[in-house]
C-alpha cells in the first residue's frame, strides 16, 4: 500500500489577529481585520491616506490597545508575553523616531536593552548584533556622529540599525524608506528581503510607494471602508485590489518580473 502524501508545509503564522477594532475616541479607524502574516516573508501595507495603516502596524505590535478582537504573536495572546519579552520578538521603528543628541552607534545600542537592561553591560554577542545592524544599513562609518548632525536619510537608516539590532522574529516597520533617496530605498528593499528571506524574520512594513511596495512578497491592501485584501502580490494583482482600495484605476506592468506602478499621468512634449 502507498503511504500518504503529506501536504506541502507553509511558513508558520508568525502574527495574527482576529476581528481586531481600534479606534481613537469614537472615531472608529480599523474594525473586523482578520489577518495571519507568515514568517520568513515580507508583507507590505498599502492604500490611500488615511486608512489605518500606522494604526494597524501600531496595534499589531502592541502599542495601541484595540477595542476588540484578539492579537496573537507566535500562537500566544500578546497580551501573555511579557514587556520584556514582546520586545526581544518585536522590532519596532516608528515614522518619525524621537530626535536625540547620542551618537548613532548608542542609538544601534538601545535595540538590545530588551536582552539585558539599562545597568547590564553589553557582551560579546550584544557587540556582534551591533556591528551586523550597522553594516547592513550602511552606517557603521558614521559610528561616533551624533545622530542629530545627520542628514534625514543617514538618522533613518541608523534608527533603522537599531531595529535590525533586536535580532527579532517579527519586524514592524512604519515608512521604512523615509527620507531615503531612490537608491537607498532600493538597499533597504533587499535588506528587508533578505530579513525574511535568509533570517526567516517576519517583516511587516507600511509602504506609501506602491512600486516599491510591489517588491514585497505580500501585500495586506486596506481601503476606505477596511480590509480589501491580504496575499501575494500576484493575487492582489489578479483580484485588482489596488484599484479597490484607492477608488481610481490603478495601472501595475510587469517590467521583467518586476511589477511598476504605471501613474496616469502623460508626460507632455516641450514647446
Amino acid at each position: 500500500m502507498l503511504e500518504a502524501q503529506l501536504a506541502p508545509v507553509g511558513p508558520a503564522t508568525a502574527l495574527a489577529c482576529r476581528d481586531l477594532v481600534v479606534a481613537y475616541g469614537a472615531h472608529t479607524v480599523l474594525s473586523g481585520i482578520t489577518l495571519e502574516i507568515p514568517a520568513g516573508r515580507w508583507t507590505a501595507i498599502v492604500g490611500p491616506n488615511g486608512c489605518g495603516k500606522s494604526t494597524l502596524l501600531r496595534a499589531l505590535g502592541g502599542l495601541q490597545s484595540p477595542r476588540g478582537g484578539e492579537i496573537r504573536l507566535g500562537g500566544r495572546p500578546l497580551g501573555a508575553w511579557s514587556r520584556r519579552a514582546r520586545a526581544r520578538r518585536l522590532g519596532w521603528l516608528a515614522q518619525t523616531p524621537a530626535t536625540t543628541d547620542l551618537c548613532a552607534a548608542e542609538v544601534v545600542a538601545l535595540g538590545r536593552f530588551a536582552h539585558g537592561g539599562w545597568l547590564a553591560h553589553r557582551d560579546v554577542d550584544d557587540e556582534a548584533a551591533i556591528h551586523r545592524a550597522m553594516v547592513a544599513t550602511g552606517c557603521l562609518r558614521w559610528a561616533s556622529r551624533r545622530v542629530s548632525t545627520l542628514s534625514g536619510g543617514e538618522r533613518q537608516r541608523v534608527h533603522l540599525a537599531r531595529v535590525l539590532a533586536v535580532e527579532a522574529g517579527v519586524l514592524l516597520l512604519d515608512e521604512p524608506t523615509t527620507h531615503l533617496d531612490p537608491p537607498h530605498q532600493e538597499d533597504v528593499a533587499r535588506l528587508l528581503r533578505q530579513q525574511a528571506h535568509v533570517g526567516g524574520v517576519c517583516v511587516v512594513s507600511a509602504i506609501h510607494d506602491l512600486s516599491l511596495a510591489l517588491t514585497a512578497d505580500r501585500l495586506i491592501v486596506l481601503g476606505e471602508h477596511g480590509l480589501v485584501g491580504h496575499g501575494p502580490v500576484r493575487e492582489a494583482l489578479a483580484g485588482d485590489w489596488l484599484s479597490q482600495a484607492f477608488r481610481t484605476r490603478v495601472d501595475v506592468v510587469d517590467h521583467g518580473g518586476v511589477y511598476l506602478w504605471r501613474p496616469a499621468v502623460r508626460a507632455t512634449a516641450d514647446d
